[in-house]
């Protein structure tokens, strides 16, 4: 089963209080949320996912704890507008922006490019675009941008040429038909130091859930959501999504450098958010959870 990541920090950091009222934007199969719900008795949570098959487990999981609770099954880009129809404000809010263990050992989700499945890695199933279009699709070009600005992949113009020369001679309908493909294309040292497809299965996740452009649009959303006092805590797993929770978290909390000069800055302008910090799994979670490695918590507070 999952484990959930950084949970402990999370649930500290969060300040949690009898009646706070938490958005978990990233419910999955409902680590966090359980633990948060536990500790709200008088509170509420409101728990987004898309993922249907994660929603039906964590209701069940979640009803053996209390009632206090709403799951809102959409994705979180439309954070702002479910959370205002229920509530002007809330105490604090969750992101775990990794992909949950039951969705990447599902064969027929077609995350992971250790087991045979058909290409898909939709977090959504209605969603339109998936692994397969993507791969069999998208012009060499296209193919190579998404994987060397996603995955950060230095081979990423030959794994593209690799998958279009493949992909000229029957249709690449499998996971593993995908990495087999990867593997040739790369040189074999390469192939020796981590699996070769992890960064591309990465990418190619990233640009069929549109996990990048989302995330920006919701953490923004999520500010204006925020109480005074309370607070976001995100937890990233590469550092794209990193560097966006740490530029927008830097930007609403820096005082703007043309104040700096006034004897007296006025209250109203100054930031309204403070960063309190950012935590790294400590080695006794990496022990016994080695996906929890590549994972960071950045926290932000707001201060008036």
């Amino acid at each position: 089963m999952h484990k959930s990541v950084l949970l402990e920090e999370c649930i500290e950091n969060l300040n949690l209080k009898d009646d706070s009222v938490i958005v978990d934007c990233t419910l999955g199969y409902g680590g966090h949320s359980s633990e948060i719900l536990k500790k709200i008795n008088r509170g509420f949570l409101y728990a987004f996912d898309q993922d249907k098959d994660a929603i039906k487990y964590s209701l069940e999981r979640l009803k053996k704890i209390n009632n206090n609770f709403e799951i809102i099954n959409t994705n979180f880009v439309n954070l702002e507008k479910e959370i205002k129809k229920r509530v002007a404000e809330v105490d604090g809010i969750l992101y775990d922006l990794g992909v949950s263990s039951p969705q990447l050992d599902i064969d027929e989700r077609g995350f992971s490019f250790h087991n045979d499945a058909k290409l898909d890695m939709r977090m959504d199933k209605e969603n339109k675009l998936s692994a397969y279009e993507i791969v069999n699709n998208y012009s060499k070009q296209e193919l190579s941008n998404i994987l060397y600005k996603y995955g950060e992949e230095k081979y990423a113009s030959s794994i593209a040429n690799g998958i279009v020369k493949e992909r000229s001679k029957k249709t690449i309908e499998t996971t593993l038909e995908l990495a087999e493909i990867i593997k040739n294309s790369v040189p074999a040292k390469y192939r020796r130091e981590k699996h070769p497809a992890r960064k591309s299965f990465q990418a190619i996740r990233i640009e069929v859930n549109k996990e990048l452009d989302v995330f920006e649009s919701s953490l923004k959303q999520a500010l204006n959501l925020i109480k005074v006092h309370g607070r976001i805590c995100v937890i990233t797993f590469h550092s794209l999504e990193d560097r966006i929770c740490k530029n927008i978290f830097k930007e609403v909390s820096t005082l703007d450098p043309n104040l700096k000069k006034l004897p007296i800055i006025p209250e109203e302008l100054k930031p309204k958010y403070k960063i309190i910090g950012s935590i790294k799994p400590k080695t006794t979670e990496l022990d016994y959870n080695n996906r929890a490695r590549s994972a960071k918590l950045r926290i932000i507070e707001r201060v008036r």
